[in-house]
């Protein structure tokens, strides 16, 4: 650091790494001679958050001014569109280097454009202010474009994972500049909704009652659903003296980096027991949410993760340093000695890989491959989007494949005039795939949130065999959001269980490694060159990404009873059946009759195709679709039926 710059201020933007501990920006912002700390409750972040992640957000950011401020420091609160809010304060305090976290969601990387771009127009003694994007590195990985594509591969590199960082001074506070004052809950949500228009806060008010809620309630007809109530209440954070669990709903563990780092330590020692009141607190909460082996963690300290109220190698080094200790400093190759030690750094892992491979991603975004990243309750989600003008569509994949199965649809129904959105969903290709219990309602509740926060208009939804289910599912509960429905070979027969589905899971992965390309081409019964390599290494590269085996035990315990006619009867007209008629997963003439049967109003297309007729004869479904969305459009105009 040159004399230079040590003698000018910096500013620390904090966004989701609302902490002191292991802060790399902080400590290279401690060599400066002002630092200015600065929080920015900016709508297009906060618009982001659930009720319950808001109240998290204002607990982390109380207990983080109250950190900065023992070390002599603060953090300033600041409303308003973050680039302004920047732009503005650093002439004023004559920023020399802005510290921003670097971002792989697409929102948000276009938002650090902007605050670089308004940063060109200040000057400062020493010229332009530079914005310092920053990273906690869980590995010393220098090129990105060098890391392998499987994290088979990866895992064989040996990479260790580095130690975090301790904080030791921090520059004064200038106590002549106004710091600004942390608001309560409901000033926040005024603030957030204060400019919305009513459609945009009826969208939001969609999210708020869950699909398994909406679902009961429909099948027992009933018109009121028991959580309706829910927009109206006035959300009030509780926060008792010694309870981590501070959100209303008391679901996660929240509060600072202390709180979050005891929790953690109650939740790895869960198998020893405690007399701890506040430990005993965190073992029932474990015992709750502990749907399988793991999965506990997510649940518990996932939202403490994503506002980075403790970093991912702040949670390895602590489950490391307690497995050394049960083992008098021994690390078995064979495993942790408990399920808490391994949830804590699976999941830890996992996330780092998703993020790593998000970053390299961004940074390769061209053509087809060109994708983007969507965070939904702190996973990170694949998508793709092209077309400027248009009826806005959404291609959703089935079981085992990705947004890209849909490559010869994508640019062609774009060049058809429509604006193209395919989603990669939660656990398939290089989505997210965290230790959470997958169902129907959760990847549904997915694809709701995804039209409302990221499409933001009704779609023309179309999904493929098991996506075909899904998106089913969400034009019988949120009919508001779909124009119309497009099921290709979609799946939709019974229930399917398995005491067994941890073995089960493991064994059908063993199996679909060795017979993946037997097993794909199989499914392209008419054309199976377009079963080529590409589409046979990305399915096999997805099979090695950590969490797989936890989306595949979901197969287990689907539950398709619900029949199609039942999820579409609302729709009708406004169905359109593309059937593969040599389909080798289910018999697609007795589906086809089953159809006609029970749903009237559908049209029906059936191709000589298999399974996946989208991607075997994409030109014959692209001009099903051609006709299909104008004339749909064209009704909906006219208010007629299709």
């Amino acid at each position: 650091m040159s004399a230079q710059q040590t003698a000018t201020t910096a500013i620390v933007w904090f966004k989701h790494d609302l902490r002191i501990h292991d802060h790399p920006a902080l400590v290279a912002a401690s060599s400066f001679q002002s630092l200015l700390p600065l929080y920015v409750f900016d709508r297009r972040i906060l618009s982001r958050f659930s009720d319950e992640m808001l109240q998290l957000l204002l607990f982390a950011l109380q207990d983080l001014r109250n950190a900065l401020k023992d070390r002599g420091s603060n953090l300033m609160i600041r409303f308003g569109n973050a680039e302004h809010v920047i732009q503005q304060l650093a002439a004023q305090v004559n920023a020399g280097c802005v510290f921003a976290e670097r971002e792989v969601e697409y929102e948000l990387c276009l938002l650090l454009d902007v605050v670089k771009e308004c940063m060109k127009s200040v000057t400062v003694r020493e010229g332009v202010p530079r914005i310092e994007l920053w990273n906690t590195p869980f590995y010393d990985v220098n090129v990105l474009q060098d890391l392998p594509a499987s994290y088979d591969d990866f895992k064989k590199l040996g990479l260790p994972v580095m130690e975090p960082l301790q904080l030791s001074t921090l520059p004064a506070a200038d106590k002549e500049l106004d710091w600004g004052t942390l608001p309560v809950y409901d000033d926040v949500k005024d603030f957030i909704t204060s400019n919305q228009g009513r459609l945009r806060e009826r969208w939001n008010s969609i999210k708020l009652t869950s699909a398994e809620t909406l679902l009961r309630n429909k099948i027992m007809k009933s018109s009121e659903s028991s959580e309706g109530s829910y927009a109206s209440r006035q959300m009030k954070s509780r926060k008792s003296n010694e309870s981590v669990f501070v959100s209303q709903k008391g679901n996660a563990v929240g509060g600072g980096t202390n709180n979050v780092l005891n929790a953690l330590a109650a939740y790895l020692r869960y198998f020893e027991g405690t007399a701890r009141d506040d430990w005993q607190e965190i073992h029932e909460k474990v015992r709750a949410s502990e749907g399988r082996n793991g999965a506990s963690f997510i649940a518990l300290f996932g939202p403490s993760l994503s506002l980075g109220v403790i970093s991912r190698r702040s949670v390895h080094y602590e489950a490391i340093k307690y497995e050394r200790e049960r083992n008098a400093g021994f690390i078995s190759p064979f495993g942790y000695s408990a399920t808490t030690i391994a949830g804590a750094v699976n999941a830890v892992c996992s996330k780092e890989w998703y993020w790593l491979m998000a970053l390299r991603n961004h940074a390769n975004n061209s053509g087809i491959d060109s994708t983007r990243i969507w965070k939904w309750n702190g996973f990170l989600i694949q998508y793709t989007v092209t077309g400027n003008d248009g009826p806005a569509v959404l291609l959703v994949h089935g079981f085992g494949a990705f947004a890209e199965h849909y490559r010869d649809n994508i640019n062609g129904l774009a060049g058809a005039e429509n604006r193209v959105w395919a989603i990669t969903l939660l656990g398939f290709g290089k989505s997210e795939k965290p230790n959470v219990v997958y169902t129907e309602l959760l990847w549904a509740e997915l694809l709701r949130d995804f039209i409302v926060d990221v499409v933001g208009e009704p779609v023309h939804i179309v999904g493929n065999s098991i996506g075909g289910y899904f998106v089913s599912i969400v034009a019988c509960l949120w009919n508001v959001l779909i124009k119309s429905v497009v099921l290709i070979n979609s799946a939709g027969n019974d229930r399917k269980t398995s005491g067994a589905s941890w073995l089960g899971s493991r064994v059908l992965l063993l199996y679909l490694r060795l017979r993946i390309q037997e097993i794909v081409k199989k499914c392209y019964p008419i054309r199976t060159e377009r079963a080529d390599d590409w589409l046979i290494t990305e399915m096999l590269r997805a099979s090695y990404d950590p969490g797989v085996s936890l989306v595949l035990e979901s197969i287990f315990s689907f539950n398709l009873s619900i029949p199609l006619n039942f999820l579409i009867e609302e729709f009708r007209e406004k169905v359109l059946i593309i059937q593969g008629m040599k389909d080798p997963i289910s018999n697609s003439s007795s589906r086809v009759a089953t159809l006609k049967e029970h749903c009237d109003g559908l049209i029906i297309k059936e191709l000589d195709a298999g399974h996946c007729p989208h991607d075997e004869v994409p030109e014959q479904v692209n001009d099903i679709l051609f006709e299909w969305i104008p004339s749909v459009e064209s009704q909906i105009l006219t208010g007629s039926p299709v």
